[in-house]
């Protein structure tokens, strides 16, 4: 009887080490840093920061656009997506070995726990006043 309890529980144990939503969560810390350093950094998720770098909490799911403005400076953005990257590898792997695997697998890749934002982190380099892009 209590081989059994132990084992039920060490395999509970294993079976959420192995679960993404578990392990990484559902959200992701993204920085967002400009030059020049004064430069304002906001979201199109409503985020805003009145200076560079600027650490947002964003769901793994979310996609979304990064903008900077500094006096002086063309305003710039950035898209940041969500990738399906090798850090969920491990917990895929487990999902796929233990026994009841799938679900964690189903509920990893329904809520994003998979995916990560690339870039991370994110920059946005403002191109002066009065000079072409690309210089």
């Amino acid at each position: 009887m209590r081989m059994r309890i132990l084992s039920c529980a060490v395999g509970s144990l294993l079976s959420l080490a192995a679960c993404n939503t578990v392990t990484r969560g559902t959200v992701e810390e993204v920085t967002i840093s400009a030059s020049p350093a004064s430069a304002r950094i906001r979201t199109s998720l409503g985020h805003e920061c009145p200076r560079s770098p600027c650490v947002v909490k964003v769901d793994r799911k979310a996609e979304f656009t990064a903008y900077a403005e500094a006096r002086g400076y063309r305003p710039g953005l950035l898209l940041v997506k969500s990738t399906l990257t090798d850090k969920a590898a491990p917990g895929v792997i487990g999902n796929a070995v233990l026994p009841g695997g799938s679900v964690g697998l189903v509920l990893d890749a329904a809520n994003g726990a998979m995916l990560d934002h690339t870039p991370n982190p994110a920059h946005i380099e403002l191109v002066p006043l009065g000079r072409a892009r690309g210089r």
